[in-house]
């Protein structure tokens, strides 16, 4: 059976080399070929919108920023911290305008001062600070939900972990 299929192969490769190899030495350009004709239309390209980016990328980030603050993961607190500031740079480029507010301005002035106060707080290992300033971002939070009239959207500082298979805890050396 392995002599066959060699030999079907090595002839199916001669073949396919003849066919298409003969233009490729000469200097010719290659044309591609038209895309059939299709009575479906494209499929679109999936947007999401800010709902939907705040519960896929912000609310876990912020989520476990607390956790691991609340562990004095300082490592991986620095690590969230990043992500969730990546996170709102996202929903800002995809975002930049809802209804009538101007996201792309709000999220960086209400945002700024609680996330430097963070990374502060994260570099000094400094729990009290950094309880203090992670407040201050879920009141930023819920600040923003009221000015884009979602007031029923609450952020609060975790009281349980929603991530069963993470432990926040600090890895120790």
């Amino acid at each position: 059976m392995f002599p066959k299929l060699l030999s079907f192969a090595l002839v199916s490769g001669a073949i396919t080399l003849a066919i298409f190899g003969s233009g490729l030495g000469s200097g010719q350009a290659q044309t591609p070929a038209a895309p059939p004709a299709s009575s479906s239309p494209a499929p679109q390209v999936y947007r999401p919108g800010l709902g939907d980016l705040m519960t896929m990328t912000v609310q876990p980030r912020h989520t476990k920023l607390g956790l691991a603050g609340l562990e004095k993961n300082w490592v991986y607190a620095a690590y969230e911290l990043h992500e969730l500031q990546e996170a709102f740079d996202r929903v800002v480029k995809v975002v930049p305008v809802y209804r009538k507010t101007n996201i792309a301005e709000l999220m960086p002035a209400t945002t700024k001062e609680p996330m430097e106060a963070l990374a502060e707080a994260i570099k000094a290992g400094d729990a009290a600070k950094f309880t203090a300033a992670y407040a201050r971002l879920t009141e930023t939070c819920n600040a923003c939900h009221h000015s884009t009239e979602r007031p029923f959207v609450v952020i609060q500082v975790p009281k349980t972990s929603p991530f069963p298979d993470q432990d926040f805890r600090p890895v120790k050396p």
